[in-house]
């Protein structure tokens, strides 16, 4: 009797914002980085993708994916890569039972959503890949470690690996010309230091006009600061991890900020130059280096990925000296309500004022997160018992 049921699982996967920049690629196809990279996983609390993945014999031929509701194109080497390298691990398992239904031949229907916005600067491939091969490797009971999954998911979403994991992670550069050693390690788990926060400033929730993959393409072949950045980021990276397994804030604060500024040197040095910072985005960085300057220490490190939102890191006991700052003026957006009730308004006295105004005007949402765990499975699908996507009213 043919097999009509329709299988399910459904994960959540998080953000990661990296603190030592992975830009630039060794092999574009495998998604192998030209130097190691480090992260801080953030709560999914705040940030997450929800991917329910869901499978039959009864779906018509071909897989497909929907995300917010908008059907996306799966016919790209990165996603067809990673659905793959998920059907051979299934159809493994297979081969050494016969007993165990083919789901490795059935047609993938996949529906997913984030809780943040899509290609702003946010890591949203990070967390969508992330969850998309969590959510298959769980639909085909595979039995692989987070570590096994994320060479997986980097053939997806390079950052995709990173966010296999809870905490402070490591994706380490490799040297195998496969990327059979190209994969994410924890470095540290979230309970670690769960002291480390984050402040987002949403400056655009538009998608970017350069993209990550384009633009570090383009970094790679003309820019000249580039091989400079490469052999000096592994010493970054060891100074990082160091600073990680101490919880040393003011190590992590200056080697942070000095990655994203090495980081954003290069795209400049890009030709043509790659602009993801903005005037908001520089204002932000000004009210950082005051706040610094008041406590006299690094109390506050920002970092930019490939847009212009800033990410601001900060311990705890420091809430009020960094995001109250933040707070004085943006407290008007949405995002501090059930969170930021505990964040005092701090006076603003020596820190630029027009950069403070510039903030006000131009930083859209703020979302106060701290660091959090890995993929989680969860009952909630986003897929109904007929296999069609659900609608949410």
């Amino acid at each position: 009797m043919a097999d009509t049921k329709i299988h399910r699982a459904s994960t959540t996967a998080p953000v990661n914002i990296a603190v030592i920049k992975y830009w630039g690629k060794r092999d574009p196809k495998l998604n192998l980085p030209t130097n190691s990279s480090l992260s801080v996983t953030l709560s999914q609390a705040d940030l997450r993708t929800h991917t329910t993945a869901s499978c039959s014999a009864s779906f018509p031929a071909g897989d497909s994916l929907l995300l917010n509701g908008q059907p996306q194109d799966v016919s790209g080497a990165r996603t067809q890569a990673c659905f793959r390298e998920l059907r051979s691990l299934r159809a493994k398992l297979e081969k050494q039972d016969s007993r165990l239904p083919a789901l490795s031949k059935y047609p993938l229907r996949i529906v997913s959503e984030n809780n943040f916005p899509t290609a702003a600067g946010l890591a949203s491939s990070a967390a969508g890949f992330a969850a998309l091969v969590r959510a298959i490797a769980d639909l085909y009971q595979l039995r692989e470690s987070p570590m096994d999954l994320s060479l997986i998911a980097r053939q997806g979403s390079g950052s995709a690996c990173r966010s296999l994991f809870g905490g402070y992670v490591m994706w380490d550069v490799g040297l195998e010309a496969s990327g059979a050693d190209s994969k994410a390690v924890q470095v540290a788990p979230a309970e670690h230091w769960p002291e480390m926060q984050a402040l987002i400033l949403v400056v655009s929730s538009a998608k970017k006009g350069v993209s990550s993959t384009t633009g570090m393409q383009t970094t790679v072949a003309t820019s000249s600061l580039f091989p400079a950045r490469v052999a000096s980021v592994q010493q970054r990276m060891e100074e990082m991890i160091a600073a990680v397994k101490e919880r040393d804030f003011e190590s992590f604060g200056r080697l942070t900020m000095r990655d994203s500024n090495s980081f954003h040197a290069t795209c400049l040095d890009t030709e043509p130059p790659i602009f993801y910072l903005n005037d908001v985005s520089r204002a932000a960085i000004r009210v950082v280096e005051g706040i610094n300057a008041k406590a006299g220490k690094i109390v506050a490190a920002y970092t930019f990925d490939a847009g212009p939102n800033a990410v601001i890191y900060f311990e705890e006991k420091n809430a009020s000296a960094v995001a109250g700052v933040f707070k004085s003026r943006l407290s008007h957006l949405e995002g501090w309500a059930g969170k930021g009730e505990g964040v005092t308004a701090s006076a603003t006295e020596g820190i630029d004022e027009r950069a403070l105004t510039a903030l006000h005007d131009g930083v859209s949402r703020v979302i106060l997160t701290r660091v959090g765990g890995g993929p989680a499975s969860t009952q909630e699908s986003l897929v109904d018992e007929s296999g069609e996507p659900i609608v949410k009213t």
